[in-house]
């Protein structure tokens, strides 16, 4: 038996490497999703374009604007006069935000009384409206309570009475961020493409695999050999798990040399899920090799399946933000799980005491994909 498996996995790979769509999948997948979201895909904000419009010119207000300058979140790109030129500064999109201080915030600020400050802010992109916004109310807020630090303060009044004892309580509140510190969007992204790209290789390799035998007609050859539908099926998959461990492998290098990514988890156990996602990816590819014809209707069936798996999975957009209805389907999708082993490996380093609910509803849905899938494969085969 197992001489005819090494048979089947030595053809498998032949034809693998020497079929330009399959080599296409194995190089190219990995490569644009790292350099995509590795590079080009960045939700971080820094040096925001901001316009700055000062109807004051006290040195209350220049101080202000410095704060903003020096500020390593902001680019200051336009100065606006007038109501219009922010109006058009926003329509065009050439800034991000506009700060207006209007006349008389010196005066309020020197006499202690409410100064306003308005903050435009461009809510096209609502993340990057909230980050802006946030930035500029902290710079403000810091600016306060350096003027209120400096102003002298008043002497009590004289005491009517018997002194009173005085509670004094001074808080201070400190922000310490665990697992990525410098709030960098690729040390969240970057894992999760390990999950996307075993689920897209494997899946569509292994569809087109099976496919292409019924195309080419060597599916009945193979029928007539001593070849047993087991063999057939494990000949088949057997291949497309070793080439995810080694995209595995190629991520993962990549991560930590090339983009900085901390592993602060278990190898080994990063690898025992990724055993386990295959269960799940190989045992679709077998699915949609036995509802496809050709290569072109397994691609399409493959993209079916994987866009919204991925868009479902907490990749991109937080589950709980998801409507309850959709919150519960998401249950049944084994990229949930492998995403969340996956982040919490790399950025928390926890440990299988941690995971146990993910890699055990992880090992349920694969083992219930694959044996429902090798059942059909293997009904078709008869």
């Amino acid at each position: 038996m197992w001489n005819r498996i090494a048979a089947i996995i030595r053809k498998e790979f032949i034809q693998t490497l020497k079929d330009p769509r399959s080599l296409a999948l194995l190089v190219g997948p990995p490569i644009i999703q790292l350099i995509l979201f590795g590079y080009a895909v960045n939700l971080d904000v820094e040096r925001a374009r901001l316009g700055w419009m000062d109807a004051d010119r006290t040195p209350e207000s220049r101080e202000l604007g410095d704060a903003f300058r020096n500020s390593r979140y902001f680019a200051l790109t336009a100065t606006p006069e007038s109501e219009r030129e922010i109006r058009e500064l926003l329509d065009r999109g050439a800034v991000d935000a506009v700060v207006r201080l209007l006349p008389g915030f010196g005066r309020d600020v020197m006499r202690g009384n409410t100064a306003g400050v308005q903050i435009l802010v461009d809510g096209t992109n609502s993340n990057t409206a909230s980050i802006v916004s946030s930035y500029a109310t902290q710079i403000v807020a810091s600016y306060a309570a350096a003027v209120g630090a400096a102003r002298p303060k008043a002497p009590p009044p004289p005491a009517l009475g018997p002194p009173i004892p005085a509670v004094v309580s001074i808080l201070t509140a400190e922000d310490r961020v665990w697992f990525n510190p410098d709030l960098r969007s690729r040390v969240y992204f970057v894992p999760g493409v390990i999950v996307n790209i075993i689920a897209l290789v494997t899946i569509m390799l292994t569809a087109m695999s099976i496919v292409r035998e019924k195309e080419l007609g060597t599916m009945e050859q193979l029928m007539v050999t001593p070849v047993r539908p087991f063999e057939l099926m494990m000949g088949k998959l057997l291949p497309f798990a070793l080439i995810g461990i080694l995209e595995l492998a190629f991520i993962v290098i990549a991560a930590l040399a090339v983009f900085r990514i901390p592993l602060r988890g278990s190898i080994p156990l990063l690898t025992l899920c990724s055993l386990l996602f295959l269960l799940t990816t190989l045992g679709v590819g077998l699915s949609i090799s036995t509802l496809s014809r050709t290569q072109q209707q397994a691609m399409m069936l493959s993209f079916f399946f994987f866009m919204p798996a991925m868009l479902l999975s907490g990749f991109a957009f937080p589950i709980r933000n998801m409507p309850p209805a959709v919150q519960l389907v998401t249950y049944l999708n084994p990229l949930r799980y492998f995403m969340q082993i996956a982040r919490d490996l790399f950025l928390k380093g926890v440990g299988a005491a941690a995971l146990w609910r993910e890699i055990a509803a992880l090992g349920l849905v694969g083992l219930a994909v694959f044996v429902l899938s090798a059942l059909r494969f293997h009904k078709k085969l008869d």
